[in-house]
């Protein structure tokens, strides 16, 4: 199976994107993960919240293919533990999926189109973090639940 994260706009954090580079680097080693970044929506001043969600609607979709299995990242998702989520990717996995896209959406979540499509919703947490830092979340996070099935030492009990 791969794993492609889909991110809407650059992380401006130097420091950030060494932390994901790591991960991403580690992850080499269990999977095949890709991380996809959608360029920010221009002129976002001249649209509404729904506009704006539309339009970074359409950009996820232009990247996705049609056997994907689209999971996203959002508020009302699904919360696991580090574990729950280890046995969540396995099950993905022993399903014979090829690919699950995991979507970090813009600011203001995603439109109606990209919901009635996803296959399921996750959630890092109940707080808000800034779309930057969830990469940096996710990632390490499907990075320890490799190590967690792999029974490795990186996750303590």
């Amino acid at each position: 199976m791969t794993i492609k994260l889909l991110a809407i706009g650059k992380t401006d954090s130097t420091h950030l994107q060494e932390l994901i580079a790591e991960y991403e680097q580690r992850l080499k080693h269990y999977i095949k993960f890709e991380l996809d970044i959608v360029p920010d929506i221009k002129n976002v001043k001249n649209l509404s919240e729904v506009q704006q969600k539309e339009k970074e609607g359409e950009a996820i979709l232009k990247r996705l293919q049609p056997t994907d299995v689209l999971v996203l990242l959002d508020e009302q998702g699904k919360q696991h533990t580090s574990i729950e989520f280890s046995s969540y990717l396995q099950k993905k996995m022993n399903a014979g999926i090829k690919r699950m896209v995991i979507v970090i959406g813009g600011p203001y979540g995603f439109s109606d189109e990209i919901y009635q499509k996803a296959q399921g919703k996750l959630s890092l947490s109940k707080m808000t973090f800034s779309h930057q830092m969830v990469r940096l979340f996710i990632v390490e996070q499907i990075y320890r639940a490799f190590t967690i099935l792999k029974n490795e030492p990186y996750h303590h009990q």
